[in-house]
């Protein structure tokens, strides 16, 4: 089992009685209901917030091979030219 940290938190009673009848309900108990909904709350919060550094690199790329300019040999015609 992972090293665990004890934390005490309040509830309110409404939060309590919920959080009883759904870890009764789920075989689990009530340490482990909380510990999967911290984890989800982290879970969504890492997934709303973009990897900069990955956006930085791709428009770095762009900008690099918009320098170079069209390829030999590649298609003379844009994307307008069809429509």
């Amino acid at each position: 089992m992972a090293r665990m940290v004890r934390k005490q938190v309040y509830l309110r009673v409404d939060q309590d009685r919920r959080l009883k009848r759904l870890a009764k309900e789920l075989g689990l108990s009530e340490a482990e209901l909380i510990r999967q909904s911290v984890d989800r709350a982290v879970l969504v919060k890492e997934q709303a917030d973009p990897d900069v550094s990955a956006w930085e690199a791709e428009r770095r790329f762009i900008r690099e091979r918009r320098a170079r300019g069209r390829l030999p040999g590649k298609r003379d015609w844009t994307r307008e030219d069809i429509y």
